[in-house]
């Protein structure tokens, strides 16, 4: 009989308390005239747990359009990810309350004395960006939830059939989704100023999604491995994942430098103006230290093989990336909205609430579903991976 993912009262108390807390500290920042930096806050987190979901739910595809052997053991973590998806949509719909607070092109005022905005305004506006959001949403879920039905129904008939279906289903969402996410992460990031616009910021976040789930999806491995539920996990799966880990921070630090050098060294002020802020206030050493721990830390580290084949070592490189995606997000949101640096009780409250309600969705997700995908065509390919 297979195990089932087991959580005790610890676990429950310690997320409780720490969902508690987040929502604290969000009233709190409201309720002590912090509004701007609470939104700001909100908006960070919103999107750096969705953009881990879809890289994860990325990765997912990608496996089953490529037909990868390695990975269909582990393809059951990033099918659990996918319901933060809908968790996420509720989350979301709060932040049109703070439209105005972050958006300047939201004001209409605003907008009829600007040329710039006024060009943009067909689609730079409320209800555009409203039915925008909501069809992206849908089809994220749909898609995610079919793949997973679908898996399910493999699961218990075999065969081809509903493997043939997932593949199909699944370059649906790759195409859905390399539009829909490029589209979200303008509206909602880049617009924060909309008289600056770069052509490799989309998909420099979209590396970035990917980057990251592909991490969130090898700690859990590891984390289910320690307590018994995916033993055949080994050393040759860690190295693949490292591999995958070790690729992204380069393509990703290639886009990040990329956008920099081109931006910095043309000189034209319409496009430095979103570097100035970042590079010539308290904000520069956040600036490079981005650079530092998303590239340089997993690039020089990943390179040791001894790392790629020990489980304490990858958690050790997760926990700093998880640090490092939020240092990146921090920096592409806060010098927009907030003049002057500052990490505060409302940066780690929001983070960790949302953080503890993330891993919630995950475990809860995880506890209803069979963790090994046994009639998967490729499981035995997996398990015998050497």
């Amino acid at each position: 009989m297979d195990k089932k993912l087991q959580t005790g009262e610890g676990f429950k108390v310690i997320t409780l308390v720490l969902i508690a807390f987040g929502l604290f500290t969000v009233l709190a920042g409201f309720f002590t005239g912090e509004g701007t930096r609470t939104w700001a806050n909100l908006l960070l987190n919103n999107y750096y747990f969705l953009s881990v979901t879809i890289g994860a739910t990325f990765w997912m595809a990608l496996q089953a359009v490529t037909q990868s052997g390695w990975s269909s053991a582990y393809i059951r973590i990033p099918q659990a990810m996918s319901n933060y998806l809908i968790v996420s949509f509720v989350l979301w719909i709060f932040m049109f309350m703070g439209l105005h607070d972050l958006y300047h092109w939201t004001h209409v005022d605003a907008v009829q004395h600007d040329a710039i905005l006024l060009h943009k305004a067909p689609y730079l506006n409320v209800p555009f960006l409203t039915i925008r959001f909501v069809l992206f949403f849908a089809l994220w879920i749909f898609l995610t939830q079919r793949i997973k039905k679908l898996s399910a129904e493999e699961d218990k008939h075999g065969g081809l059939t509903y493997f043939n279906k997932i593949e199909f289903t699944s370059k649906a969402y790759i195409f859905v989704l390399a539009i829909s996410f490029s589209l979200f992460t303008i509206d909602w990031l880049m617009s924060l100023d909309a008289h600056w616009y770069s052509t490799i910021y989309a998909v420099k976040k979209f590396i970035m999604s990917f980057y990251h789930g592909v991490t969130w999806i090898a700690a859990i491995a590891i984390i289910l491995h320690k307590m018994g539920l995916l033993p055949m996990l080994n050393k040759s799966h860690l190295q693949d994942f490292g591999r995958y880990i070790f690729a992204l921070s380069i393509i990703w630090g290639y886009m990040w430098l990329s956008q920099y050098l081109l931006i910095w060294y043309a000189n034209i002020p319409e496009e430095t103006v979103y570097y100035v802020p970042r590079i010539m206030s308290d904000y520069k050493n956040y600036f490079y230290g981005e650079l530092i721990i998303n590239w340089l830390f997993p690039f020089l580290f990943l390179m040791w093989n001894r790392v790629n084949s020990n489980m304490n070592a990858m958690l050790f490189v997760v926990a700093v990336l998880i640090i490092g995606h939020w240092v990146e997000l921090y920096m592409s949101i806060m010098p927009n909205t907030i003049e002057s640096h500052s990490i505060t009780y409302i940066e780690v409250g929001t983070f960790l609430g949302f953080a503890a309600l993330f891993v919630t969705v995950i475990v809860w997700s995880l506890a209803r579903i069979t963790l090994i995908p046994k009639n998967h065509p490729y499981y035995i390919e997996s398990i015998e991976q050497h």
